[in-house]
């Protein structure tokens, strides 16, 4: 019956119009629409994926060895198996036209390439024409590297030791997702004719890949099981078209999970605003709820009642959000169709549909349950006071119980989706400890305030403008919260985003080698250091045994039974031999070899990862190298630095047991900048086969890439300081009645408009600093917390970024605040206060 009744009552307020709820809507469908174009962005990109998986891959299934071709019972199995099979090999070259050297990726294809999907040249002409020989071989090359090299279509070039003629530029190659991150552009040339190129000598550093096309119907998880089974020891690894571009996607997962989260902080600012909004309509339906009361309705009608309005009105914010987030990116899809270097299909899909309305419906009930409780206290006698704001204290305790399952449940919600608990509780322990923060900044703000608005008598406009923030009916509290918190999350991205691009481009080139020189044979290594090591410019040199090796087994289990997922297991490896203990080695455990040991073989391992895997001293490792399984017993653990991009080897075994193997030689030379350019130039012109990888370049395209990551986080972000701009709005709307009695008040007390607007630009600042003030402070406790504990950089302040943060706070609180003075300042005294009487 009271069910019934509440529903009735309900209806007749909603009769009124979404008066007092127009902040509360947009707070809804603002999150909602956030996290559900997150979501249908990255739903779209792995429908894409997996749509056109055969064409990215370059074929329906991809078998990849390191520094070796296939053997006859391997390259066997592919032709009995598959319709047709193509034969790739990659590698890393220096491209070099007279005295210009750029490196490059280079791909080389057999004329099968490619058995799924079209390259795309231009001049326009089959790759095969392009790659055909005349006079010399030829070759095409990506745009950018024609450009960096100053030639032109019919001009040669040389890598390694054969010359090429350019015939076209390389506008899109079908399989570029599935080859992941390189370091230079893609040059593109035949198989046959680098084979007096030395780039593919035994021992040096490159990867085949053999493309198989499957006849229609074959079971792809059939063939799969049947080649780890017949390969297992071989070091293949297997990859096909139902995730053509695995390290493309899983990047796409990870990172829309990340802007979920960034979308939750977007859905707590909103909940403010949704708890601020339903507190002033509740405040004006003060006498009304104690109309109800003196009538008979019991608590439970008055909590029904306006639960069932409120929960009507969320349900349309949570549809319309839903029709935007989803809306809007298929409405963009072409835009955002061109800026993608994958495919992509928009269309709906639920997932991301339903993984917005749990948020949302969670946040929804967090934040309106506790205004709700509070509405329900008001009594009969409220008719003859104004005494919402009177009900102090905590709600019934059943309300309070339901919250902290509600907030358990989005947490589950948040860690489940996001498939990342640590990262999930970092950000909402973030958003809890700012949203504390700011809550006690306002607190101290209000008391400051008070404290000061006597001091302040000779300057009217700014006691007023103390008063109206540390007097009742304070607006500090919901500007302080949905600012602060939105101010706070661009500010925390800014300094992560400066301090890791900071490491990268600052710290980095300080602790990093200029060059890495790779393929350098054994009878090549005399000649190159000695034009190293006369070199006065050069300040260090490190030289290794250079190969790779894929860890197979873990005391005789398969290694991702005992290690998971861990990084180290995914691909290869690379893997040194050293006899004596290298000068710049430190152990942290065990013991290293004699130098003269020639027994079984052992194998030293970082230490950091060692303990990330479970490794122990004694454990049993089982490296394929070159397709052969080299089984060794872990006899130390060792300090590994990668964050120098110095020399590092996850393993290190005793020279017997790797150097009858094919291998070739790493370098790492430290000089001063201006002599790189001759180091480059001599070292190419002996050794035409060795590849050199400029650190600052490298470091350059890493660079690229985290601007635009912090690109889509900042835009991310925005959404939740738009979401705190209307919050603000609502605040500084609901505080318009007020504000209007204040300023009649004092027009008839004789002050001019020009004061009274004065005092409102003066309240208006003095929050907007205090909100962009202690946003820095959260802003900045994050970005270090996140740098030093999960990226582990340095950290500084990054003051430009910073400081906008203070002024955002400041000129968005000032706008707000002079747009709603105009109401109170234009308002006749006479009519507000005979209202009043």
């Amino acid at each position: 019956m009271s069910l019934a009744l509440s529903a009735r009552l309900a209806r007749r307020e909603l009769r009124g119009g979404l008066r007092g709820f127009r902040i509360f809507l947009a707070c809804v469908i603002l999150g909602v629409a956030a996290i559900a174009a997150v979501g249908t962005v990255r739903e779209s990109i792995q429908a894409g994926l997996s749509r056109d998986g055969a064409v990215l891959l370059g074929g329906d299934a991809a078998l990849e060895l390191t520094y070796r071709f296939a053997d006859e019972d391997e390259r066997g199995w592919m032709e009995g198996v598959a319709q047709s099979v193509s034969e790739i090999a990659d590698f890393r070259s220096l491209a070099v036209v007279g005295e210009t050297r750029m490196l490059t990726q280079v791909k080389a294809v057999d004329g099968a390439y490619p058995l799924v999907g079209d390259v795309v040249l231009d001049p326009a002409m089959p790759l095969d024409v392009a790659l055909q020989e005349s006079s010399l071989p030829g070759a095409v090359m990506d745009p950018v590297l024609i450009a960096q090299l100053d030639i032109a279509v019919g001009d040669t070039f040389r890598l390694g030791t054969q010359e090429f003629e350019l015939r076209a530029a390389l506008e899109s190659e079908p399989d570029a997702a599935a080859a992941g991150f390189g370091l230079g552009p893609r040059t593109i040339v035949a198989r046959e004719a680098l084979e007096a190129s030395g780039l593919l000598a035994p021992g040096t550093l490159f990867s085949t890949q053999y493309r198989l096309k499957f006849p229609p119907g074959s079971d792809l998880a059939v063939l799969e099981a049947e080649a780890k089974s017949r390969f297992e020891t071989s070091g293949i690894s297997w990859q096909d078209a139902r995730n053509g571009a695995p390290g493309v996607a899983q990047f796409v997962d990870r990172l829309g999970a990340f802007l979920i989260l960034v979308g939750l902080s977007g859905l707590a600012v909103g909940g403010v605003g949704i708890s601020a909004a339903l507190r002033a309509y509740l405040a004006s339906k003060t006498r009304t709820i104690a109309t109800l009361r003196t009538l008979g309705a019991d608590r439970r009608v008055i909590f029904q009642t306006y639960f069932i309005q409120v929960g009507i009105l969320g349900l349309l914010g949570m549809a319309l959000g839903v029709l935007l987030g989803v809306g809007l990116p298929i409405l963009l899809a072409p835009l955002i169709e061109a800026r993608l270097p994958v495919p992509a299909v928009f269309a709906p899909y639920p997932a991301p549909i339903f993984e917005a309305l749990i948020y949302s419906l969670f946040a929804v009930l967090i934040f309106t349950l506790w205004p709700l409780a509070k509405a329900e206290q008001v009594r009969a006698s409220t008719l003859f006071r104004d005494a919402l704001s009177d009900t102090r204290g905590l709600p019934n305790w059943r309300y309070i119980g339901v919250t902290l399952i509600l907030i358990i449940a989005l947490l589950s919600a948040a860690a489940w989706f996001s498939g990342n608990l640590q990262l999930t509780l970092w950000t909402v322990g973030g958003i809890a400890g700012a949203l504390a923060l700011l809550a006690l900044a306002a607190l101290l703000l209000r008391r400051v305030a008070k404290v000061l608005r006597p001091a302040s008598r000779r300057r009217p406009a700014l006691g007023w403008a103390l008063g109206a923030i540390g007097g009742p009916g304070t607006t500090a509290g919901p500007v302080m919260l949905s600012l602060g918190l939105g101010l706070s999350v661009l500010a925390a991205v800014g300094q992560i985003d400066g301090n890791l691009r900071g490491a990268i481009e600052r710290d980095l080139p300080g602790q990093a080698p200029s060059y890495f020189f790779i393929d350098l044979q054994k009878d090549q290594m005399p000649g190159f250091l000695e034009r190293i090591e006369t070199d006065p410019a050069v300040s260090q040199i490190e030289q290794a045994p250079m190969l790779r090796g894929i860890i197979t087994r873990i005391n005789g289990r398969p290694a991702a039974e005992v290690a998971g997922d861990h990084w180290v297991l995914e691909g290869d490896r690379g893997v040194s031999y050293a006899g004596a203990l290298p000068e710049t080695t430190t152990l942290t455990d065990g013991t290293w070899w004699a130098e003269d040991y020639s027994g079984a073989p052992q194998v030293s391992f970082a230490a950091e990862e060692a303990a990330e895997m479970g490794l122990s001293l004694g454990d049993q490792l089982t490296v394929n190298i070159l397709g052969r399984d080299i089984e060794a017993t872990l006899t130390s653990l060792r300090e590994v630095d990668f964050s120098t991009a110095g020399m590092g080897f996850i393993m290190v075994m005793n020279p017997a047991a790797l150097e009858a193997a094919p291998h070739s030689f790493i370098a790492t030379v430290y000089a001063e900048a201006e002599a790189e350019a001759a180091i480059l130039r001599d070292v190419a012109g002996m050794f035409p086969n060795v590849t050199a990888i400029r650190v600052r370049d490298a470091i350059g395209r890493v660079s690229d890439l985290l601007a635009g990551l912090a690109a889509a986080v900042s835009w991310g972000a925005s959404v939740t300081l738009l979401t705190g701009f209307l919050v603000l709005i609502g605040a500084a709307a609901a505080d318009q009645s007020a504000r209007r009695y204040e300023a009649a008040i004092l027009k008839t007390l004789g002050a001019s408009r020009a004061r009274i607007l004065a005092s409102l630009t003066i309240r208006a600042m003095i929050l907007g600093a205090a909100a962009g003030a202690v946003a820095l402070g959260a802003g900045l406790l994050g970005g270090w917390a996140v740098s030093y504990y999960i990226m582990e950089t340095g950290f500084e302040v990054i003051w430009p970024s910073a400081l906008s943060i203070v002024a955002a706070g400041v000129s968005v609180t000032l706008l707000a605040g002079i747009a709603f003075a105009w109401g109170p300042l234009t308002a006749r005294p006479a009519a507000i206060l005979r209202a009043r009487e």
